[in-house]
C-alpha cells in the first residue's frame, strides 16, 4: 500500500505540476501557434486556440494525463492478476485435478499460473496438505480452516485489483468541476470585456474569453468521459475477477468435501 500512496503522489506531481504545464507553456504557447507571438493572441491553430483557454488548462492537461497513466496502471494490474495463461483454462485442468485427487499437480498448477486467482486456490490447498492426515480434527473442522485459509488471502488479493479505480472517479468528478470552472472565469471575462467597452467589446477580447470557456468545458468534461468509462471497464473485469475467485473457492470446498471425504474421516 505504501509503495501505491508514493507512486499515486508521483503521478500526481508530475502530471499536474510538471507535465501539464510544459505542455501548455511550451506546446500549446509556442509562437508559431499566434500571429503575433509577443502578446500570444490571434491565434493561427488549435493549440494557439487552447492556450488561450487560460492557466486552468495546463490543470486539464494534468489531469487528462493522469487518466491515461491509471488506465494503462490499471490494464498491467489487471493482467498479472489474470496470471499467465487463460484463466477459463486453468479453472477447467485444476478442477480436473481435484477431480483426480492430485493436489500436488493442483499446486504446480498454480505455481505456473501466477495470479490472485491461483494465489487463493494455492493457498486454500496447501493449508488443506497441511491438516490432511490430522487426527485432531474433524471433516467439517479441516474443511472450515480451508475456507478460513482462502478468506486470508482473497482480503489480500482483492484490494490489489480495486486499488487506484477511486482515483479515476475522482478525477470524472474534478475535472468536470474544473472545467466549468473554467468555463465561469472565461464567462465572467467576456461580460467585463463587454462592460468596459460599453457594450462594444472588441472582437479580440470576446473571442479570448469565450475560447477560455469553450476549451476548458471541452477539456473537462472530455477528460471525466474517459475517466467514467475506463472506470465502469475496469469495475466490471474487477467483479469478473471476484465471481471466478468465488467459483475457484467453491470448487475446492466441494471438493474436499466430496471426492477426500474417505481421507479426512
Amino acid at each position: 500500500m505504501k509503495k501505491n500512496t508514493l507512486f499515486v503522489t508521483i503521478v500526481i506531481l508530475l502530471a499536474v505540476v510538471v507535465v501539464g504545464p510544459l505542455i501548455y507553456f511550451i506546446l500549446l504557447g509556442a509562437p508559431a501557434n499566434f500571429s503575433d507571438p509577443s502578446i500570444k493572441e490571434h491565434p493561427t491553430n488549435w493549440m494557439g486556440m487552447m492556450y488561450t483557454g487560460g492557466l486552468l488548462v495546463p490543470i486539464l492537461i494534468g489531469l487528462s494525463i493522469m487518466v491515461v497513466t491509471f488506465v494503462i496502471e490499471r490494464w498491467l494490474s489487471l493482467q498479472k492478476a489474470k496470471g499467465r495463461k487463460d484463466l477459463d483454462e486453468f479453472l477447467r485442468k485444476s478442477g480436473k485435478f481435484l477431480d483426480e485427487k492430485n493436489l500436488d499437480a493442483v499446486m504446480d498448477l498454480c505455481d505456473q499460473q501466477k495470479g490472485s486467482v491461483a494465489n487463493i486456490l494455492r493457498a486454500g490447498v496447501s493449508r488443506f496438505k497441511g491438516i490432511q492426515s490430522s487426527q485432531s480434527l474433524s471433516q467439517e473442522e479441516k474443511i472450515e480452516e480451508v475456507k478460513k485459509s482462502l478468506d486470508e488471502v482473497t482480503m489480500l488479493e482483492t484490494p490489489l485489483m480495486e486499488q487506484n479505480l477511486v482515483i479515476l472517479s475522482t478525477i470524472a468528478s474534478i475535472a468536470t468541476m474544473v472545467g466549468l470552472l473554467g468555463t465561469v472565469i472565461g464567462m465572467i471575462k467576456a461580460f467585463a470585456a463587454l462592460g468596459s467597452s460599453g457594450g462594444g467589446a472588441a472582437a479580440s477580447q470576446l473571442s479570448i474569453a469565450i475560447s477560455e470557456a469553450l476549451f476548458n468545458t471541452a477539456l473537462g468534461i472530455g477528460t471525466a468521459i474517459l475517466a467514467i468509462i475506463f472506470y465502469n471497464f475496469y469495475t466490471t473485469k474487477v467483479d469478473k475477477f471476484m465471481y471466478m475467485i468465488d467459483e475457484a473457492s467453491l470448487n475446492l470446498l466441494e471438493s474436499l468435501k466430496t471426492r477426500f471425504a474417505s481421507t479426512t474421516a
